[in-house]
């Protein structure tokens, strides 16, 4: 059975219309009129155990509102949706002790006090015995190299430790299922690494499983095998990286080092996206690749040769733009 399953799920709000002008404002108080927005509209995807799962889309996409919806603090409009054999929205406790979820926009610690206080009041909550709180404690310590930190006042921590030690205050209790929204938000390139280094561990030693939304592709790569694009509140895909590559990117970037400057009339071998001097960027598609190498090969001068897939934040944005539902 998969671990969180999704069907049909949508989620739609009534907005209230309000006229500008005192006429307007004396209308939307006596009798409103509302539309409705559809923010989810009938996704369905499962997920396994043990799964680290991107869950990609624009600002407004319908991300953040689903991940609401598998953890109960919003009801779905419509569809059925199960998380580790709960109903999510109905928030039992049994259900509660076996998810989180981290939003990097949001925190959970006590900005004057030290994190170890926050620490000690979530074991309360999730009624953690001592002995297995300070085992946590350290195996948690350890694999976030937050040793000696705990005990400064949160505001005191850089933003980088501070995003850390809010992982660290959602894992106390241990959960099966891992609701990631924006964790590595604000933060720099070394403090992105180290919290992807830390799911990475975390995800192979506890066998969790993790929806990881994201706007640094660089999390997506490093963590996920396997990704879900929603675009307009719709699903449109449901696969592998690779996969998105090879249905979406018809097209293999060769970046050429020539030994002679040459013309873009004298380079008929694919589109060109960049000349610049000797060295030029060309797209060619994938069936016409080994042909058209071969030809390059054999009619330049040429003094280095490479051959990249497409940057994926390229593929997704050329998604979004158009909005194709498969």
């Amino acid at each position: 059975m998969p671990i969180v399953s999704v069907e049909n799920l949508s989620k739609v709000y009534p907005v209230a219309v309000k006229e500008p002008g005192l006429k307007g404002t004396l209308q939307h108080f006596v009798r409103r009129t509302y539309r409705q927005v559809k923010a989810v509209q009938d996704v369905s995807f499962h997920i396994e155990t043990g799964e680290v799962v991107g869950f990609l889309g624009a600002n407004g996409a319908g991300k953040t509102t689903t991940l609401k919806m598998l953890t109960g603090l919003i009801h779905p409009s419509a569809g059925v949706v199960r998380v580790a054999g709960h109903v999510p929205f109905r928030r039992q406790a049994p259900f509660l002790q076996q998810i989180t979820l981290v939003m990097g926009q949001k925190q959970q610690l006590l900005w004057d006090l030290p994190a170890m206080d926050s620490l000690r009041i979530n074991a309360a909550v999730y009624d953690i015995p001592d002995k297995q709180f300070r085992r946590i404690l350290g195996e948690l310590t350890e694999m976030l190299s937050l040793e000696g930190k705990l005990t400064q006042p949160v505001r005191k921590l850089s933003l980088g430790e501070r995003m850390k030690a809010e992982l660290m205050a959602a894992l106390l209790h241990q959960p099966k299922v891992l609701f990631l929204d924006e964790p590595t938000l604000g933060l720099d390139v070394n403090a992105q690494v180290g919290v992807r280094e830390f799911l990475r561990e975390y995800n192979q030693r506890y066998q969790a499983t993790v929806l990881l939304t994201s706007h640094y592709m660089a999390d997506i790569t490093a963590l996920c095998q396997r990704v879900l694009l929603i675009h307009q509140g719709q699903l449109i895909y449901d696969g592998s990286l690779d996969g998105l590559l090879e249905r979406f990117a018809p097209c293999r970037e060769v970046k050429v080092e020539l030994a002679h400057p040459l013309p873009e009339s004298e380079l008929p071998y694919g589109e060109i996206k960049a000349l610049d001097g000797q060295s030029v960027r060309f797209l060619v598609r994938r069936e016409l690749l080994t042909r058209t190498v071969a030809k390059m090969l054999a009619e330049l001068e040429v003094l280095d040769l490479t051959v990249t897939e497409p940057p994926i934040e390229e593929v997704i944005g050329q998604l979004f733009r158009a909005g194709e539902v498969v």
